[in-house]
């Protein structure tokens, strides 16, 4: 092989990391964690010469480590982790568009963003590409963000008003062109959108543009190997720290292209991976400070609560739902499936536990809708995308309903409310996150002023999060077992 031509770089690659900082026993095994990562991609470093460690956004979110200190904490922890480039997801905004741009300049790595864009002006928040030179080669890469970014947004009411996102492969069109006369060697797309986005995306671009890779994540993804679109291999690398993406490819350099690759979701795990003394001390140092003041147990189930998949109805989801029923006393919760941070939750449950499993601390809305509303409501986030693989939001339901979906005819064949049948002028009492509210329009397909007839909306409680600690550490009531009915889609 012509070193001068083919020339090898290995990118390494983790995306949706949600604070999974710490390693897991199973099956008398450590699994996971910072450490062993680190310790990872510090031994490819030094067992080959052209590594790249890149991140596909959302390391926020997800653990008690992350919510105590507002991503500071995580922004050290990537810090000492050292990625070459990171692109931003949707949950790097739950703390504020304003909170992030700070979180950026304390940032010891480049965080890029293409598509996010200020209205009034057209100026990009954040620089929308960044170019590592490797052995004589010139790596381009882009950051897209998706969408849903723009949801969390709307709440923040002066900064998310000013923000706009802008079409993906315009801008990566755009940039492309920009940097096809400096003999750009590689081109990778650092994207979060998700996998069925990052298909469609690689479908739009010409290949005169010269994408060669897009490195993924937002929606979760495992595989086995690339997906290739339009001659473009998409990778993405589930979610956590259980394992790392590694691509290694040859690169020819004459023609910028791909001469061959091998791609494999690598197994952070004691047997392979060796531990970051370094790292090591600061998660526990991190862990010992959170321990302290949140290590209190607040409830002791008589199970585990499981909550395995966002588009079906879970025993942790309806046990929440059903909580907030009861401390708001409405006739129906939906509680949206991605608030629930943990696949699972009990039968001990720590206040730290609690933080991890729901840290959204907005508003519970009270609307008053009619049975017509509601079932439209529910139709609407039910409809076919979700099956189809597109990422939106889906609900878990509180008790006392009964509700049939048919896939086939995309409507609701059977509704009742405490056994009996919903009448579409029934007036329905519905208890909502402020997410939820503030996006009524965009997951439901109704806006609020469609309730002002049945008497509107109101702010039933300030802090979604306080009102879920509060009654499950002290009220004397709980939710029943076995959670049975709620919402069952047939096909």
């Amino acid at each position: 092989m012509d070193d001068k031509v083919y020339k090898k770089l290995t990118l390494l690659h983790s995306n949706d990391m949600h604070g999974d900082f710490l390693a897991e026993n199973v099956s008398d095994e450590l699994v996971g964690g910072v450490s062993m990562l680190s310790g990872y991609i510090s031994k490819v470093k030094k067992e080959e010469k052209n590594v790249i460690y890149c991140i596909a956004g959302d390391m926020f979110r997800g653990s008690v480590i992350d919510s105590e200190y507002l991503g500071y904490s995580t922004i050290e922890i990537m810090n000492m982790l050292s990625p070459d480039v990171v692109t931003i997801g949707n949950h790097e905004t739950d703390y504020g568009l304003s909170h992030l741009l700070f979180m950026e300049k304390c940032a010891k790595f480049p965080i890029i963003n293409a598509n996010l864009y200020i209205k009034v002006n057209g100026t990009r928040l954040f620089k929308p590409y960044h170019i590592i030179e490797i052995d004589g080669m010139k790596i381009l890469f882009i950051g897209i963000l998706t969408e849903e970014v723009m949801n969390s947004a709307v709440n923040e009411k002066i900064v998310g008003s000013l923000v706009d996102i802008s079409d993906a492969a315009k801008e990566v069109e755009k940039i492309c062109n920009a940097f096809n006369g400096i003999d750009i060697d590689f081109t990778v797309l650092l994207t979060h959108i998700g996998f069925e986005n990052d298909k469609i995306l690689a479908a739009k671009l010409d290949p005169a543009l010269g994408v060669d890779v897009i490195i993924g994540g937002h929606s979760h993804t495992f595989m086995d190997e690339p997906c290739k679109v339009n001659d473009i291999l998409i990778v993405q690398a589930g979610t956590g720290t259980d394992q790392i993406g590694r691509f290694d490819i040859v690169i020819n350099t004459d023609t910028n292209s791909v001469e061959s690759y091998k791609w494999q979701a690598v197994p952070i795990n004691a047997t392979t991976c060796p531990n970051d003394p370094k790292m090591e001390d600061l998660i526990s140092e991190l862990k010992n400070q959170t321990d302290k003041k949140y290590g209190r147990v607040i409830r002791k189930l008589n199970c585990e609560l499981r909550h395995d998949s966002r588009y079906i109805q879970t025993t942790l989801g309806s046990f929440f739902a059903d909580i907030f029923k009861m401390a708001t006393g409405c006739d129906l919760v939906l509680l949206t499936s991605g608030s629930i941070r943990v696949k699972h939750l009990g039968p001990v449950i720590t206040l730290s536990d609690m933080m991890e499993a729901f840290p959204y601390s907005e508003e519970m809305y009270e609307l008053n809708i009619t049975g017509k509303q509601l079932k439209h409501m529910i139709s609407f986030f039910c409809r076919e995308e979700i099956w189809e693989g597109d990422v939106h939001e889906y609900y878990q339901l509180s008790k006392d309903w009964d509700i049939i979906y048919d896939r086939k005819t995309q409507k609701i064949v059977q509704m009742k409310f405490k056994d009996k049948d919903v009448e579409d002028d029934q007036l329905i009492r519905l208890g909502l996150r402020g997410y939820d509210f503030g996006n009524l329009k965009t997951f439901f397909d109704i806006s609020p002023e469609e309730t002002l007839p049945n008497g509107g909306y109101k702010v039933i409680a300030t802090s979604s999060k306080e009102l879920l600690y509060e009654f499950l550490e002290n009220s004397d009531e709980i939710p029943e077992y076995p959670f049975e009915g709620r919402l069952v889609v047939t096909k």
